[in-house]
C-alpha cells in the first residue's frame, strides 16, 4: 500500500538534480528543485531554486532561475533574478540579465550584462539619476 499523505507533503524545492560529469543533455530541463551541473546541456535550464555549474559542467543555452554560482562554462543567456557568483574558473560567453553580480579574479566574462534597478541612464545634465 502506498503512503500517498508522505508524498503531498513533500517540497519539490527542497530536491536537488544532479547532472554528472560524463552526462550530456540535450533539450530544455524545467525543475523547482536545485541543481548541480558537472556535465553539459545543451539547452534550457529553468528553476526558481539555485544553480550550480561546476568546474567541468557547461550549459550553452538559456539558464533562468533566482540564484546561481558557475564555475564551468555557460556560453547563451543568462537571466538570473538575485545573485549570480562568477568563481575563478568560470568562462561566460552572452548576455546576462541579473539582480547583483559577483566576479572573482580569474573569471572569464565577455559579453553584455544588465543589472536590476539602481543607476538610470545619464539625464540632460550628464548627472546620473539613482532610483529608489
Amino acid at each position: 500500500m502506498r503512503n500517498d499523505k508522505k508524498d503531498k507533503n513533500v517540497d519539490p524545492s527542497a530536491n536537488q538534480n544532479r547532472i554528472n560529469e560524463g552526462t550530456t543533455i540535450t533539450g530544455d530541463i524545467e525543475s523547482k528543485g536545485f541543481f548541480r551541473i558537472d556535465g553539459k546541456i545543451k539547452g534550457n535550464v529553468t528553476t526558481p531554486n539555485k544553480v550550480v555549474i561546476g568546474k567541468n559542467g557547461l550549459i550553452d543555452g538559456t539558464l533562468t532561475c533566482d540564484n546561481a554560482d558557475i564555475e564551468g562554462t555557460f556560453t547563451g543567456k543568462l537571466q538570473i533574478k538575485e545573485l549570480l557568483s562568477l568563481r575563478t574558473t568560470a568562462v561566460i560567453n552572452g548576455e546576462v540579465k541579473v539582480g547583483k553580480l559577483s566576479i572573482e579574479p580569474g573569471a572569464t566574462f565577455n559579453g553584455t550584462c544588465e543589472m536590476g534597478s539602481g543607476v538610470k541612464s545619464l539625464n540632460s545634465n550628464g548627472k546620473k539619476e539613482r532610483t529608489a
